[in-house]
C-alpha cells in the first residue's frame, strides 16, 4: 500500500501508513537511489516508527521530471515537501549522498523552524566538513557504470540490462553532481542526536572521515562501524533496523 498526500506525492512514498505512530522515520535514498530501496526498511520497523520514503525527481514514476544537480536545492525542496509530516517527531535515515541532504534538510528544520530531529542516522558518508575532489560525474557513459558496478549499489538486474540502464544515468549522474560538488558552508552545529554509520572496507569514506560528524552537533553522538564496504547495509539490515527503533524508543522516553 502507498500513501501519497496531495503534491507530496511527488516526493513522498509511504508504503506502510502507520497514523498512530509517534515518530516517523525519513528515509533518503543515495546517488541513484529510489524510494523503494527503503521497503523493507519501512516493513520491518515496528508500529510506533512511520516509515516515509523520499522520491527525487527523475526516477521511476518522476523520470520525465527536470532533474536537480545540486544539494542547497535539493535540501530545499525536500524541506517543503516534508513540513506536512513534521506534526510529530521526525528522524532523518540518509545513506551516501542522502546523509548529507539529510543534514542540510535538518539544518533547514532547526533555523526556520526550530525544529530538532529526534536523530539523524548518516550511513556511508563523510562528515560534511571532510571535503573529497571526486569526478565521477565527469566520466563518460561507461566509467560510470563502472563506478556503480564497483559500489554493487544498484540492483544487479538492472546493471544488466543496458537499455534500461543508460536511460536513468542521466539521475544518477546528476546525483553524482549534487554530491561531488556539495561544498559545506559553516554554521551552527545541529542539536539532535547524530549517528554515523559506516562500512570498515568502504572506499568513499574513512573510519576518521565518518567519525567526524561528532563535529557537526551539540547533541548526543554515536558511532557504529559494520564489516562490509559502501553498501554494507544490504548484510546488516536487521541490526541497523534495530538500532534506529532502539534510539528513537529511547528519545520518547528521555
Amino acid at each position: 500500500m502507498i500513501d501519497n498526500t496531495e503534491d507530496n506525492g511527488l516526493w513522498v512514498r509511504r508504503f506502510h501508513p502507520r497514523p498512530d505512530a509517534a515518530t516517523r522515520l525519513v528515509c533518503l535514498p543515495h546517488a541513484g537511489g529510489s524510494a523503494s530501496f527503503y521497503f523493507p526498511v519501512s516493513q520491518a520497523m515496528p508500529d510506533d516508527v512511520d516509515v516515509i520514503c523520499l522520491q527525487y525527481p527523475g526516477r521511476q514514476d518522476r523520470r520525465a521530471e527536470p532533474l536537480i544537480d545540486n544539494i542547497p536545492e535539493l535540501a530545499d525542496r525536500v524541506f517543503a515537501a516534508l513540513l506536512p509530516w513534521a506534526d510529530r517527531p521526525l528522524a532523518f535515515f540518509g545513506h551516501s549522498m542522502g546523509a548529507t541532504l539529510g543534514f542540510e534538510v535538518a539544518r533547514r528544520f532547526e533555523r526556520e523552524k526550530d525544529i530538532v530531529l529526534a536523530g539523524l542516522f548518516a550511513s556511508a558518508r563523510r562528515a560534511p566538513s571532510r571535503h573529497r575532489h571526486e569526478t565521477v560525474h565527469q566520466r563518460d557513459d561507461d566509467g560510470l557504470i563502472a563506478e556503480l558496478k564497483g559500489l554493487s549499489g544498484t540492483d544487479s538486474q538492472l546493471l544488466g540490462d543496458e537499455e534500461i540502464l543508460r536511460m536513468v544515468l542521466p539521475a544518477i549522474r546528476a546525483d553524482y553532481h549534487a554530491a561531488e560538488t556539495y561544498t559545506y558552508e559553516p554554521g551552527e552545529p545541529l542539536h539532535c542526536p547524530v549517528t554515523a554509520l559506516t562500512g570498515d572496507d568502504d572506499p568513499k569514506v574513512t573510519l576518521e572521515e565518518a567519525q567526524a560528524w561528532a563535529e557537526h552537533t551539540e547533541g548526543p553522538f554515536d558511532f557504529h562501524v559494520y564489516p562490509g564496504g559502501h553498501f554494507y547495509l544490504a548484510s546488516h539490515q536487521k541490526a541497523l533496523n534495530t538500532l534506529m527503533a532502539d534510539h528513537l524508543r529511547a528519545c520518547r522516553q528521555a
